[in-house]
């Protein structure tokens, strides 16, 4: 959950599905409404028998009766509470309220996203870009084992939570568009079957934009040089005014170099990035143990 979210006000607040002071399931009494995405409404709550802080993340209203949206919403809890990683978010409970809205209960993150870093603070050191890829490659190389693959990997997906040493660790959230290879379940493939544009699109590899069924791992990879890229300069590597413009340029165009923009970056730094950024999937690193 990502704390530093404005509450929910006006309309959607009266049409959530919980308000601060209900108690959900026994024990998880709700403090806030902290966060509202295109799938689901984020709270913080309490848990009154531990006495401990959670987030819990309920299904829109709005998207209620829409069984490809509850799968998803699902999917996205399933796949989280299977990585055993700490640059996941942990998820500790999935049920459904009394009218059948779903929910997943997960742990409480204080912090920014790496978006409201980049956008606040301006571009990363190398050093600090370097850690921050390798956490994420962390977080990937535990999905991909699973044969979970993101698909909307983006800064503001990785949220930027501390230890208790201070340090600073990256969590890897939002897995509502995720894969399962091999081909899992047909309530799946009926989704991935849909012509609608899943992901960022700056951050989409070129087979993504194709066909949203036949991505795997490496297009994780792809996006990953792109973050890379804009957590060093600020700005992606394809460039465009309009989406078509963005899209052409990421299945036609070259990467703008990182050396244009960070002259303190090593070039073997670029050139990693530029192989990250191979528009045939099979010229990319096999994995992120390799990238990493």
């Amino acid at each position: 959950a990502r704390v530093s979210a404005s509450p929910i006000q006006g309309s959607s607040l009266k049409e959530s599905v919980v308000k601060p002071g209900d108690v959900v399931a026994g024990k998880y009494k709700i403090a806030r409404i902290i966060g509202e995405g295109g799938m689901g409404i984020i709270v913080e709550a309490l848990h009154q028998k531990l006495d401990q802080r959670v987030a819990i993340k309920f299904h829109r209203p709005q998207a209620t009766g829409s069984e490809e949206s509850v799968a998803r919403f699902l999917r996205e809890a399933k796949a989280a509470a299977q990585i055993r990683s700490e640059h996941v978010v942990r998820v500790t409970d999935v049920a459904m309220l009394d009218n059948g809205t779903p929910y997943f209960v997960m742990e409480y993150l204080e912090g920014r996203d790496l978006d409201a870093v980049i956008q606040g603070d301006g571009p990363l050191t190398v050093s600090t870009a370097l850690d921050y890829t390798l956490q994420v490659c962390e977080a990937l190389a535990e999905a991909h084992s699973l044969g979970i693959v993101h698909r909307d990997l983006k800064p503001a997906n990785l949220f930027l939570s501390h230890r208790v040493d201070g340090s600073v660790v990256i969590k890897l959230l939002d897995f509502g568009i995720s894969k399962t290879l091999p081909k899992g379940t047909d309530a799946e493939l009926n989704m991935t079957k849909t012509r609608a544009l899943m992901g960022s699109p700056l951050y989409m590899a070129p087979e993504q934009m194709r066909s949203t069924r036949s991505v795997d791992h490496r297009a994780d990879i792809w996006s990953l040089g792109v973050l890379m890229h804009e957590m060093l300069t600020g700005e992606t590597p394809f460039e465009g005014e309009t989406l078509p413009e963005v899209c052409s340029s990421i299945a036609a165009d070259d990467p703008i170099p990182l050396s244009s923009k960070r002259h303190d970056a090593p070039p073997e730094l670029e050139e990693a990035i530029f192989r990250c950024l191979e528009k045939d999937p099979g010229n990319r690193f096999a994995d992120v143990a390799e990238l990493a």
